[in-house]
């Protein structure tokens, strides 16, 4: 009979990509993960891995088991969790950029200390390639990154489709609506501070500039978010960030923080989570209040931001502008 061991070390051979790495996951020894996989491929009469060298690859048979698997494994967590009380407890480990901590995090940390007394919570603050494999390694519960093509052993759910935005400092000379849409390719050759390309997003805003034309004067790599914000309002450097991120500025006076316009930019962000694990009580709460939390600041740039302002195209006049007499 197939036991929940060798399910284990299975699935952990092709999530990690080599026995040796399973085996450190698993806190086994190399020879005995290869052993409980030949003994589950004895059982099933069916290989479930290509060698090749020291790497493996599923086989066909062994890419359908291992989905089967992971819904069992699921399943079961699922299942033990209904048995046990439903009332939040016991430790909850999350995972976030700065660009959720540094405006969403406050009100959701917030009303989820209320709601949830008894968890002890951890918040994990780092770029989208470390939360990924800490949630690989099982070393959180979940956590919010950009949305990216997927790894084996993660599973995600859309959290926001985001606008990003514009972020300069705002010079006390300058008029008009600080909050208005702008197309880049308006300004002239930018100085901007970007991400390194180990961020999801660096891509993105890369793609977008060649993609419409952006003149780029200088480039500062930059991969702290706060030294990014201090250095954007004491410089004439440009930064792209995601609006969730500057929530919390809309009504400062420091920054002007206008969305990309013609065309727009969006940034996608999900949850991910172990895919053979079930999420627990505490985690959908916190994961519950930060969607709230997300779709408000939504509703919030619906209101304050693009209540019928638009970026005039050449030969076309703003709307809420009145011709001269």
């Amino acid at each position: 009979m197939v036991s929940l061991r060798q399910l284990r070390s299975f699935i952990a051979v092709h999530e990690e990509g080599s026995f040796t790495a399973a085996a450190l996951r698993e806190g086994a020894t190399q020879s005995g993960i290869s052993q409980h996989v030949a003994q589950l491929e004895e059982e099933l009469g069916a290989a479930l891995f290509e060698r090749h060298g020291r790497n493996v690859a599923l086989t066909a048979a062994g890419r359908t088991y291992y989905e089967e698997c992971i819904a069992a494994l699921k399943r079961l967590d699922v299942a033990a969790r209904k048995v046990a009380a439903e009332k939040p407890s016991g430790p909850l480990r999350v995972g976030l950029m700065p660009t959720f901590t540094r405006s969403l995090l406050p009100p959701v940390l917030e009303r989820f200390l209320l709601a949830a007394p008894a968890v002890q919570i951890h918040i994990t603050e780092a770029y989208s390639g470390v939360l990924t494999d800490m949630v690989r390694a099982g070393e959180l519960d979940f956590a919010a990154v950009p949305a990216f093509s997927g790894t084996p052993g993660i599973s995600q759910r859309l959290l926001l489709r985001d606008r990003e935005m514009l972020v300069r400092a705002r010079p006390r000379k300058r008029g008009g609506n600080r909050t208005c849409p702008i197309r880049l390719s308006d300004l002239g050759p930018l100085k901007v501070v970007v991400p390194g390309w180990q961020n999801t997003r660096r891509g993105n805003i890369e793609t977008y500039f060649a993609a419409n034309g952006i003149e780029i004067a200088q480039r500062l790599e930059l991969d702290a978010m706060m030294g990014t914000l201090q250095f954007v309002a004491a410089s004439d450097f440009v930064a792209i960030l995601p609006f969730i991120m500057m929530v919390s500025d809309v009504k400062e006076a420091r920054f002007e923080i206008r969305p990309l316009e013609d065309p727009p930019l969006h940034s996608e962000f999900v949850l991910i989570e172990p895919a053979r694990k079930a999420i627990s009580p505490a985690a959908a709460l916190f994961a519950r209040l930060l969607k709230e939390e997300a779709a408000r600041a939504e509703a919030l740039f619906d209101r304050m931001i693009m209540s019928g302002l638009s970026v005039p195209r050449p030969g076309r006049k703003a709307r809420g502008t009145r011709r001269p007499k």
